[in-house]
This record gives structure tokens, sequence and C-alpha cells, in this order.
């Protein structure tokens, strides 16, 4: 028990770690090493400058004079927003806030509802982006592992040979063959929408709703199946050959076990753990969204958000996401060396 614990805080340390080293590292990028803190004092200085000469009780006095006030409102504001101080001290405070899931608010972006918090702005965007990408994973990585182990029996026969034929289609990314789809069945058949969550205007019942969504989602989950599922498949049928020629699966056979019996105890469930390694890593990577998936198809998720963020150089929003996934897949990692002990007897913690 001691052992255990002992490498269970080993662990959380290095990971907690890693997370700090990442998320430093993304506030330095997304901030340009300071760059998009000197173009805000830009726009800080330019907007009370305009503000200054637009405003009548200033109207009259020597340009010194203005000068001089513009100076002070320029200087107060980047105090009250610790533009103050070198961006290298800020950097360690943005750090802090990022870790304590502070995200701040957004420079530019805003929410639906008008608010900056980044916060909110990502809550907003995400279900959109679990609702269509987390589906997408899930019924890829589903349709990969059926499709290895069945053609993992099967070696040699007609659809392995049409697998392999089909296996180069997953070297042109998802977004393209949805640009394809969308000439197809909008531009030429007209029979499914070019892009966007729902229908405008939105069914106002909720089936109707509901269904919308459904049809919205069709272009896009069948371009990825078309792109993800060859090479997966491909992958997962090399990845269970491996098993299928250990000596246990031979003596199995040679017992004379039933075939989906040698599949799901001799061979899927040694492979367990990496499975759901997979599995779980492709799941949280799902819920950041595809940035050029959605900016083609118009989806209101995580993806397009980050590509308006990076657009506008919106560094908050950028860590914020970033942050997020940082999170989830530091806790998804413990949790998965939690599991390897549960779900396979010959791993043992700490080992």
């Amino acid at each position: 028990m001691l052992r255990t614990l002992k490498f269970l805080l080993k662990r959380a340390l290095s990971l907690f770690l890693t997370l700090v080293i990442a998320v430093y590292i993304t506030i330095l990028i997304a901030n340009a090493g300071g760059y998009v803190d000197e173009i805000m004092k830009s726009e800080i200085r330019m907007n009370i400058a305009i503000a200054v000469a637009n405003n009548p009780a200033y109207s009259g006095l020597p340009a010194s004079q203005l000068e001089k006030i513009i100076e002070t409102q320029t200087q107060s504001a980047f105090k009250r927003l610790g533009l103050d101080k070198p961006f290298f001290i800020r950097s360690f405070y943005y750090l802090r806030d990022a870790l304590t899931l502070d995200l701040g608010r957004a420079y530019y972006m805003t929410s639906d509802s008008g608010s900056r918090r980044v916060k909110l702005i990502i809550l907003e965007r995400l279900p959109q982006t679990i609702l269509l990408f987390t589906t997408a994973t899930v019924l890829i990585f589903f349709i990969n592992m059926m499709g290895g182990l069945y053609l993992s029996r099967r070696y040699g026969s007609k659809p392995d040979k049409l697998l392999l034929t089909l296996a180069p289609l997953s070297s042109i990314p998802g977004w393209f063959y949805l640009i394809l789809l969308i000439l197809i069945f909008y531009t030429w058949l007209h029979v499914l929408p070019p892009g966007g969550l729902v229908d405008y205007p939105p069914p106002p019942d909720k089936l109707g709703y509901f269904l919308s969504v459904l049809k919205h989602m069709i272009l896009p989950l069948s371009a990825w199946i078309i792109s993800y599922t060859p090479i997966g498949i491909y992958s997962m049928r090399n990845f269970f050959l491996i098993f299928s020629t250990e000596d246990y699966v031979e003596v199995a056979k040679a017992k004379g076990l039933p075939s989906r019996q040698i599949e799901y105890k001799y061979i899927l469930r040694p492979a367990l753990p990496p499975i759901i390694t997979s599995f779980a890593l492709s799941v949280i990577a799902s819920w950041t969204g595809a940035i050029i998936t959605e900016t083609v198809y118009g989806w209101p998720g995580l993806g397009y958000t980050i590509a308006v963020a990076i657009g506008l150089f919106d560094a908050p929003v950028i860590v914020g996401v970033t942050v997020m996934y940082a999170y989830l897949l530091v806790v998804t990692v413990f949790i998965l060396d939690l599991v390897y002990g549960l779900i396979d007897p010959r791993i043992r913690v700490g080992g």
C-alpha cells in the first residue's frame, strides 16, 4: 500500500510539473513574448488620444497640455490592467491565474450573452464541439477497433486486400472531404445544408430542433469517417495481428475454441491497456474541436473559437483553451495509470 501511494504521489507531482511547463510555454507563445501586450498598449493609447481629442471639455487647450492629459490617462489605464510591469513578471501572474483556473477576460471576443469572461466563452462553445467531434471520435474508434479485429482473423482475404487499397484515402484530411461532400450534397443535390449548427430560423419545437442539428451533423461526421477509418482500421488490424500470433492464441485455436471467444478473451483483452489509452486520449483531444473543419463548415464550436482567437491575437482565450485541455489530459493520464492495474494483472503499480 505504501509503495502504491508513493508511486501515485510521484506520478502526480511529475504530471503537475509537466502541466506548469506546458501552460507557461503556451502563455509565452500566445503573447508572442510580450508583443501582444505591446499591441494592447498601442490600442489603449490611441483610443485615449481619440477620446481626448473629441472631448469638448478639452477643446482650446494647448497641444502640450493635451499630450500631458493623454499620457496621464494612458499610464492610469496601464496600471489598472497591470501593463505597467515588465512582461516577464506579468507572465508569472498569468501562470498563477491559469493554474487556478482564473482564466480572466478576453481582449476582443465575447460570448453570445456579451460577456468577455474566457470561462463563459469556452463553456458556451464546448457543448457544440463535444456533440460533433466527440461523437465522431467515438464512432471512428469503435469502427476501427471492430474492423481491425475482424480483418486480423481474415488476413489476406478480399476485405483485407480492399482495406489495403483504401488506406491511402486517409492521407487526405477530413476538412477536404467535407468540402467535396458540400459540393455534392448541397451545391449539386440540394439535400443537405452547407454548414452551421441548425437551420435558420431554428425550428420552434424541441424535436424539430434536434432533427435539424442531426441533419447538420451528417456531412462533417461523414467526412471524418471517410478520412480516418481506413488508416484506423489498418492500424488496428496490424495491432491485433501481433496478438493473433501469440502462442496462447494458437493453443486456443488448437483446442477448438470458438473464434469469437478467441477474439475477445485471447486477443482483445490483452490489448486493452493501449486501446483504452488511445480511446481516452482521443476523446479528450476531441474536446478542443477541429480548427479547419469547424471554420470550413461554420460549426460554432471550440475549434472555430480558437481560429478566431488566433486571428485576433486574443491570448486569454488561447491560453484558456490550452489550460482546459492540459488539465483534462493530466487527469486522464493519472486515471489511466490506476486503470491499467485493474484491467491487466501483468501491470503492477510502481513496477
